[in-house]
């Protein structure tokens, strides 16, 4: 029953994460242009060119924020790798030692001796 729960879960997981592909490509590559503006903005020397280095910073910065719910892909990401995790995960099984049969199995031992 455990691993139908996983397999429900992984599925709707994956059906998030592919449904949400498109906004989390847009998202980096917005977050991106906009580092990238930050970084000719402070190495610009004039006036005019911060003022376009601004600009397209705030345009991606706007562009990053429209992509914001794509936050649930990256959730539904980690959701996954949380199922696959516990899917192959062995269980392991500690037979303890005081174990009623283990000791009169070994008791017969000594009395045939």
């Amino acid at each position: 029953m455990k691993k139908f729960g996983l397999l429900v879960a992984g599925g709707i997981a994956a059906i998030v994460l592919f449904s949400n592909l498109g906004p989390m490509v847009g998202l980096v590559v917005s977050l991106a242009i906009a580092y990238f503006a930050l970084k000719g903005f402070l190495k610009a020397e004039t006036t005019f060119k911060k003022f376009l280095w601004a600009a397209l910073g705030i345009i991606m910065l706007c562009a990053a924020i429209s992509n914001v719910p794509s936050i649930i892909g990256l959730v539904a990401a980690y959701v996954l790798y949380v199922v696959y995790k516990k899917w192959n995960e062995n269980k392991v099984e500690i037979i303890e030692k005081n174990d009623p049969f283990t000791n009169f199995e070994n008791e017969w031992k000594n009395l045939n001796k």
